[in-house]
């Protein structure tokens, strides 16, 4: 049997040392169910999820990332290991290392289930590299959630995740709320990510169609790699050619990126900035008052849903198929209210991989 890479990168801990006090007080959680289940065009239904007490038995249960090199997968990967510990069930984490690992990622998915996984949870790597893993693995009677970036396989047991053409939605409804159809024209400009990407194409989508009949005129979109500096100087660009700009929304790195530029050249107040997804950057941000808005995903609660869901499998209870925490836009008149470790890890979090 292959060696786990990646296993036990960080010392295993206790249930009770992981279980903290506010662990309990995250559910009931507003979200939304998908109905028909995995369907592409299925229809949003508001729910209230509230997962199981307690474990009938510590199952064994493994869970494979692409990576957890920034906040976002961290927050992920903070939800799995404090629900687990809650539930009372073994929880391993594996990442592959990259996007580019996909051979990785099946491997250690591989290795997983021959060492006695009962229940594998995946944020894939691939939407459909991982289909075949996907089918083998359902056939041995063991459940595989999908968590946050999703599958195409029908052999999945659930879905735990949300639209990222629902986040750019969001945020295109936030600004056209503020500039209805009628009032005066304000620009935006627009700045999706890189090109081709699926989550940027479907943010895109969405916050395109959500600011249509608005006041709202978006700029042409300016698409590029999520690096600090390639963003500063689309954004540099843009301010330059179009000094009307009343709004700069994009990415996270966007909106993070864009806080000095504007503060040094005395913008503030005149240029506002959006982020279309939430990064600990962005909350310390909107928190600081110099970003004014980003959807949250709850990517903390995502993790939670799916230990639930593969629990539930396991153990022949009822559970929600298709599901994702409910998003909501933070902006200052929430974001001091707003439970953090729903939507980030908290500060200074190191990953844990192993709950026993």
């Amino acid at each position: 049997m292959k060696k786990l890479t990646g296993l036990i990168l960080a010392a295993a801990v206790s249930t009770a040392a992981l279980s903290q006090a506010l662990a309990d007080d995250w559910f009931p959680y507003d979200a939304a169910k998908i109905e028909p289940p995995f369907a592409a065009d299925g229809k949003s239904v508001d729910v209230s999820y509230e997962p199981l007490p307690k474990a009938e038995k510590a199952w064994n249960i493994c869970v494979s990332f692409p990576h957890m090199k920034d906040a976002y997968w961290l927050g992920v990967g903070y939800g799995v290991a404090e629900e687990a510990a809650r539930l009372g069930v073994k929880m391993n984490i594996v990442e592959a290392g990259g996007y580019t690992e996909l051979a990785k990622q099946i491997s250690q998915i591989e290795d997983c289930v021959a060492s006695g996984a009962e229940a594998v949870v995946i944020g894939a790597i691939s939407y459909d590299g991982l289909n075949n893993l996907v089918s083998e693995v359902a056939k041995k009677g063991i459940p595989v959630v999908d968590v946050i970036n999703g599958i195409g396989s029908p052999d999945l047991t659930a879905k735990s995740l949300v639209s990222f053409e629902v986040m750019g939605s969001k945020t295109g409804e936030y600004l056209a709320g503020k500039h209805p159809a009628g009032s005066e024209e304000v620009e935006v400009a627009w700045f999706p990510g890189p090109a081709g990407a699926g989550w940027v194409e479907a943010a895109h989508k969405g916050f395109m169609e959500a600011v249509k009949g608005s006041a709202i005129k978006v700029l042409e979109p300016k698409f590029g790699d999520t690096g600090k500096e390639v963003q500063l100087k689309l954004v540099e660009d843009a301010l330059q050619a179009n000094p009307n700009v009343r709004y700069v929304a994009g990415t996270a790195v966007t909106a993070e990126a864009a806080q000095g530029l504007i503060r040094e050249r005395g913008l503030q107040g005149k240029v506002d900035l959006l982020a279309f997804y939430m990064t600990p950057g962005v909350y310390e941000g909107i928190k600081r008052g110099f970003i004014l808005a980003a959807p949250a995903d709850s990517m903390v609660i995502q993790g939670r849903i799916a230990v639930d869901q593969a629990v539930r499998a396991l153990e022949k209870k009822d559970f929600i198929k298709h599901v994702g925490p409910k998003i909501f836009v933070v902006d200052p008149e929430n974001v001091n209210t707003v439970p953090q470790t729903n939507i980030l890890p908290p500060d200074d979090y190191k990953p844990v991989f192993s709950v026993n």
